[in-house]
């Protein structure tokens, strides 16, 4: 068990930070925010802001 403690220290750091990514992402997501920043005519039809 000893021998994985590093790896499951560095699984748990990485899920960490995907999941405040992740949070973020739905927070601006929910605050009316795009990855495109709303801007459809920058985006050359790739937004959706249905979804």
């Amino acid at each position: 068990m000893s021998e994985y403690i590093g790896t499951i220290i560095v699984a748990a750091i990485v899920l960490l930070i995907v999941f405040f990514i992740v949070r973020g992402m739905v927070k601006d997501r929910k605050k009316g925010r795009h990855i495109c920043g709303g801007d459809c005519s920058k985006c050359h039809g790739g937004c959706s802001h249905s979804l």
